[in-house]
């Protein structure tokens, strides 16, 4: 514990935190265009094959990879994402999740989903 002449000299400094979401500048959500949408399999303990894209950005034109999150999807090259944050657990250099529901990236599913439909908009 410093004293009080201590501080008098050096004040105490604020710590500076790391933002982690570097391509969204601060704001909640960013539209892109999906450059590659492919495949890819997850860090050591779990194994699957999971659907990600590399996005650029509208206005900054920056080039992410987004997890393409949900069962089933039809996006293709040159289609209209929104970008949120929150990362992908399993899959290193991906910061980022596509939204569903918005642009071109459409609700439909391959089958009616039962739990978790809050998050997607699904009626029961």
């Amino acid at each position: 514990m410093p004293t009080f002449n201590q501080l008098i000299k050096k004040p105490r400094k604020n710590k500076k935190h790391k933002i982690k979401l570097k391509a969204l500048d601060s704001c909640p959500y960013k539209r892109g265009v999906c450059l590659k949408v492919y495949t890819t399999k997850p860090k050591k303990p779990n194994s699957a094959i999971r659907k990600v894209a590399k996005i650029q950005l509208a206005k900054s034109k920056k080039k992410i990879i987004v997890a393409i999150p949900g069962i089933g999807h039809k996006l293709i090259e040159h289609s209209m994402v929104l970008v949120r944050g929150g990362r992908a657990n399993d899959l290193p250099g991906v910061r980022y999740k596509a939204v569903r529901g918005k642009l071109d990236f459409i609700m439909e599913e391959k089958f009616p989903r039962k739990n978790k439909r809050s998050k997607y908009g699904k009626k029961k």
